[in-house]
Order: structure tokens, then sequence, then C-alpha cells
């Protein structure tokens, strides 16, 4: 059996050491790290990263929207997979809500699609409604990243994105870094680098959708939800925060002690769609929020140095899209946590600054860390 293994190994050695572009239906280990062919879209090629840590544990990243496409764990009834999305490219291609995509210039809304800089104003595309969302028509959720896996001892990749000036409308040559690193503690953690050349709103994200059950065929209503943040923004009809920042005690909006998602839902209009503020001062790293299901024992934890954390309920989920199993998405069968500065920053003067001036540096840290029984 060594003696038949020696040309593959041989093989693998040399891309791992050399470096190579396998073929369409070729698969490349390197440490902990396999790339495949994945497709191609508007004449770029696809690549999907598959990152396995020491407990199995594996998560798969693509290069089309820098897309986290899977996270599976292994459990008492078997392996599960935590988020939505699809096994081909061609799912993504359809334009669905953002599934695990990293998300740019700027991670939700900004009014009206536009804001100011100085004496200069500038017009963004109202994809949602009149407001502008998650970086416009062609954010970074739609456009093929540059990748590189890297050979330490945990599996590591980096994805790399040039945005040019005009680029739906915002100023400056932005230069962006992402970092997926998955641990053997089972974190993903997300680092997010980015410098500009002119003066330019950058709000970066990560839009996994997450059901700790493992299937949408399960609502996440019966998840239990912890979020450090007495406070949240309050938002108009159109999801635009008002620019208060109000006390959570005495509202749905309260998890500051454990709640179910289903036991005050019906008590927020269209369902849980707001930033919370989280309880810090600075741009520490601390635990935000944590997320566990009973039935299958899982429980998220959600760190961040960010300000603020948007819980989503999944509420514009319809039945359009279906999972890898054929059902339909329905509203409710999964959940957002996205770590963030403030919706509409660029245009509320009392939120934490979101504009990068040429000579800054942006670096933002999210991690992900699941458990189970």
């Amino acid at each position: 059996m060594i003696k038949k293994n020696i040309p593959v190994l041989f093989t693998l050695l040399t891309c791992i050491v050399m470096g190579c572009q396998p073929s369409e239906k070729t698969t490349v280990a390197t440490r902990g790290i396999t790339r495949q062919d994945w497709g191609e879209t508007a004449g770029k090629k696809v690549y999907l990263f598959t990152l396995t840590n020491s407990h199995q544990v594996t998560v798969t990243i693509a290069t089309y929207g820098g897309t986290v496409t899977s996270w599976t764990i292994p459990g008492k009834n078997g392996p599960a997979n935590i988020v939505v999305g699809f096994d081909s490219l061609g799912g993504y291609l359809t334009q669905p809500p953002y599934f695990g995509a990293t998300i740019g210039r700027y991670g939700n809304r900004i009014a009206k699609g536009s804001f100011h800089i100085g004496d200069s104003t500038y017009h963004l595309a109202t994809n949602n409604g009149k407001n502008h969302l998650h970086g416009g028509n062609k954010g970074f959720d739609k456009v093929v990243w540059e990748a590189a896996p890297t050979t330490d001892s945990v599996p590591s990749l980096t994805l790399t994105y040039l945005s040019r000036d005009g680029e739906e409308g915002y100023p400056g040559n932005l230069q962006v870094k992402v970092t997926y690193t998955l641990t053997d503690n089972n974190e993903l953690q997300i680092e997010y680098n980015a410098e500009t050349d002119k003066a330019t709103p950058v709000n970066l994200t990560n839009h996994s959708y997450f059901n700790l059950t493992g299937s949408t065929v399960n609502t996440i209503l019966g998840h239990t939800l912890i979020i450090d943040a007495d406070r949240y923004t309050p938002v108009d009809s159109t999801l635009i925060p008002t620019g208060q920042i109000s006390s959570v005690k005495g509202t749905p909006f309260d998890f500051t002690v454990p709640h179910t998602i289903g036991e005050r839902i019906a008590q927020v209009p269209g369902g849980y769609d707001h930033n919370f503020v989280l309880n810090k001062n600075d741009s520490s790293f601390t635990l935000a929020a944590a997320l566990s299901d009973s039935a299958s024992g899982r429980k998220l934890e959600v760190y961040t140095t960010e300000p603020g954390l948007q819980f989503y309920s999944g509420n514009f989920l319809d039945g359009t899209f279906k999972d890898r199993q054929g059902k339909p998405i329905q509203q409710h069968t999964a959940l957002c946590m996205e770590t963030q500065h403030f919706p509409d920053s660029p245009n509320q003067p009392a939120f934490p600054n979101t504009i990068l001036q040429p000579g800054q540096h942006y670096h933002s840290l999210t991690k992900y860390k699941i458990s189970w029984p």
C-alpha cells in the first residue's frame, strides 16, 4: 500500500513546497487545508477550501464572496452542519440573502444610499427599498477573492480583494484582507484588515446563518440567546436607526439574561433585526453573545472587538431557497449574529466612527466558538 501511494504523496508534497495549480478535478492537501475547483463566474475561477482541525471539525470557504459554505461538527448523532449554505457555486450565483458571505464595504444599512465626508456627498445603490444594504448591488459577497492558505500548525486561509475607487459609489481604493482560522479549540476566528488611499466608510462582517440543530427543518425559536448589551439602537420602519440609543430593560430586546428567541419575538414587529450596543468602551476582545440549543446540546459563543452585534432572526427567509436536502428554507429557520459598527453610522454623528482615513489601518477580530456534548 505504501509503494502504491508514493506517487500521490510525492505530488502532494511537491504542491505544498513548490506551489501548484490543480486541474479541475484535483484536490490539494495543505496541512489541514484542501482546495478544489468550484466552477467559474465572470471569467474567474472559484475555489473551495476546506479547513479541518484535530477534532475533525471542518469549515468550507469559497473564494466567491469569501463565503463560509459549511461548518460541520461531530456529535452524538453524527456530524452536523450548523450554517446554511449550498453544495455548489450555482446556488450562490442565484443571489441568496448573503448566506455565509463576507460583507463590505459597509455591512448593514446606510440611509437613502448617501453620506457626506467633508464637503463631498457620495451616492450608493439603494438596493434595500430606499436604503443601501451590505455594500450595494455587487458588494464583497459577489466578487471573487484571491486566496492564500497557510502551512502553520492550525489551518488558516487569507482572502484579499482590492475594491477600487468608485466601486459601488464608495470613494478610495480599499485593500482588504480577511483571514479565517480554525483552531483546535473549535473556534472559527475571522480577522479583518483594510487600508485606503481616500477617506471612506468601512464596516466589515460575516453573514453566516446558524441553526444549531443542524437542520433548517427545525426553527431557531427554541434556541436560547444571551447578548452582553444593556442598550440597543431602535429603528424606523425601514430598519434605519433613529439615532437613539435605548435601554433594553423591560423590553423584548433584553437578552442580558437567557431567553429563548421565540419567547418574545411576537412583541417585535417583523422579528429581530436590530443592532445591540455591546457593554464595552473600547475595542477590547470580549464575549458578546452565547447561543445554545437544548435539543442538540450545542453552544455557540461570539467574541469580538466590535462595538455592536446585529441579531437577525431570519425574518425574510420565505422558502424561496432550498437547503442541501432540497427543503425550503423558511422564516426563522436560521439566524445571524453579525459583529459590526452600528448601521448608518456615516449619517449618525453620535455613533462610533466608521470613516477610515488614508494612513489609518482598519482592524477587526471576531471569533465563533462551538461546543457540543
